[in-house]
């Protein structure tokens, strides 16, 4: 039986649930404080009322996007994950080079090394501050900057590529306004990654069909989280789900990708997590998109993209 690594240990996949597959539980730190403040969710009371109200809805499984440095905190997950019951899945890799304070290391890891750290992350545990905790990470999240990536971005998604190819470990990538997928996976790919384990969020930020099916054809999943963005119509999250999802039912997922705490209802935020079940789904599902389908989006799909299981580890040179 394939499973997720959550933080508080690995996770059947016929026990997820519907999963929300690029989320940011907790997001903390000074330099997150000082450069980003409507980012903050630090507040574990409220954050852990908000995930009771999802898992109330049967959502049983998030996907933290927030990696290494950019307010993560493996230990805050876990306890979240304890006091609410929700399987948590934190992530080790890099984000862009705008959540980091300029003397980070981001700048000077040379690509063995941040490989190495990588897969140190996934398989002995992630380092929180100085301290190597127990809690595993079970993605790998990598970011590509507006149009194309910048030389470190493509250090950093080689790195995840490699990372991948030794651990097994699924990969979920940012896109700056959907932009640059096609070099993503052009580069993960070249570099040993495996691309039905391979999730590129944000392509929903364009409308274009052409652009959407070409990137689908490559193998990847792609996960869109712009649905409660839109306002009134067109609504491309919507649209894209109807037209597409039909003919690659095995290829799409959602989340919200709620960063900051004014869309969260316990932060006195609109529209709330639950948004997703409780109102797109039902849209879409009256709209004509087969239940099928909507299990599909919603639990087989993210399933599939984000667990491990035995013959995985590849075995690469770091």
């Amino acid at each position: 039986m394939r499973s997720i690594r959550a933080v508080l240990g690995d996770v059947p996949v016929d026990r997820l649930g519907t999963c929300y597959s690029h989320e940011h539980v907790v997001i903390k730190g000074a330099f997150v404080e000082e450069h980003f403040p409507d980012f903050l969710l630090e507040d574990l009371d409220k954050i852990c009322n908000e995930l009771e109200a999802l898992r109330k809805v049967g959502v049983g499984t998030m996907i933290d996007a927030m990696p290494i440095d950019a307010g993560r905190s493996a230990v805050d997950l876990a306890e979240v994950s304890r006091r609410t019951g929700m399987n948590i899945v934190a992530p080790t890799g890099l984000h862009l080079r705008l959540y980091y304070p300029s003397d980070h290391w981001y700048d000077a890891i040379d690509e063995d090394d941040l490989t190495k750290r990588l897969i140190g992350e996934i398989e002995e545990g992630i380092e929180d501050g100085n301290v190597r905790t127990s809690i595993r990470a079970g993605v790998i999240k990598v970011a590509g900057s507006l149009d194309r990536l910048t030389d470190l971005e493509c250090r950093n998604f080689r790195a995840a590529a490699r990372a991948q190819a030794h651990t097994g470990c699924p990969i979920l990538t940012h896109t700056e306004q959907g932009t640059a997928a096609l070099e993503q996976i052009r580069i993960l790919q070249e570099n040993g990654a495996d691309l039905k384990r391979v999730v590129l969020s944000h392509l929903d930020r364009i409308a274009d069909l052409g652009y959407q099916r070409e990137v689908l054809s490559t193998g990847v999943k792609l996960e869109f989280d712009s649905s409660f963005r839109y306002k009134g119509n067109p609504n491309v999250t919507f649209d894209l789900l109807l037209r597409l999802a039909p003919e690659f039912p095995q290829s799409f997922v959602v989340g919200m990708d709620a960063a900051k705490f004014g869309y969260w209802a316990s932060f006195g935020g609109k529209p709330g997590l639950t948004f997703l079940v409780t109102e797109f789904g039902p849209r879409l599902r009256q709209a004509g998109l087969s239940q099928e389908l909507l299990d599909n989006i919603f639990v087989g799909n993210p399933a599939a993209a984000f667990s491990f299981g035995s013959g995985d580890r590849k075995g690469v040179s770091t």
